[in-house]
């Protein structure tokens, strides 16, 4: 992807999470987006059916309640290099196919450059299960959010063994 797809990563935020628009730009033009990692998922008409948004906005950007919680933990976390999700839509007809899964395949190995990959997801959604059986493990969460590490290097392992055991019904 590149900047000239934000109007269109802006609209499809817009229409999956039900966010003001005005917001999501922000989001969008402020949050760091890195559009190379970024992916977008075409059909064979040339309609989009998937968007993959990377950001290299810093933990503390989405979640400020981190640092007077958790700092030890924010300081390990961002003594690491990482990477962040943050958004990952794909149209209703393509749910439950390869789609996300090749979508995701297709930055794989540029994605080994980091730590770990950073992936916040409001409690409402459906995808803690999705993204925890790709690996990803809890570290904290607020009121709005869990947010899940998915370790890539030994030092993300390493860290992610350290961490307690979220409770059962936190999905």
């Amino acid at each position: 992807m590149t900047p000239a797809d934000a109007p269109e990563t802006i609209q499809w935020i817009t229409n999956q999470y039900g966010f003001d628009p005005e917001e999501v730009r922000q989001w969008v033009h402020h949050l760091h987006f890195n559009w190379p990692l970024s992916v977008k998922a075409i059909n064979p008409d040339g309609h989009t059916i998937g968007l993959l948004n990377m950001s290299n906005y810093r933990i503390e950007e989405e979640t400020e309640s981190i640092v007077a919680r958790q700092p030890d933990l924010l300081a390990r976390l961002n003594a690491m290099k990482y990477t962040a999700v943050f958004s990952f839509i794909v149209a209703e007809p393509y749910r439950h196919t390869r789609l996300n899964y090749d979508m995701i395949m297709s930055i794989w190995p540029d994605l080994q450059q980091f730590d770990f990959v950073f992936i916040p997801v409001m409690h409402r959604l459906k995808t803690h299960l999705y993204w925890q059986r790709w690996g990803a493990r809890e570290f904290f969460r607020d009121n709005f959010s869990i947010y899940y590490m998915l370790p890539l290097s030994p030092q993300a392992k390493d860290l992610t063994s350290q961490l307690p055991i979220p409770p059962a019904s936190a999905q």
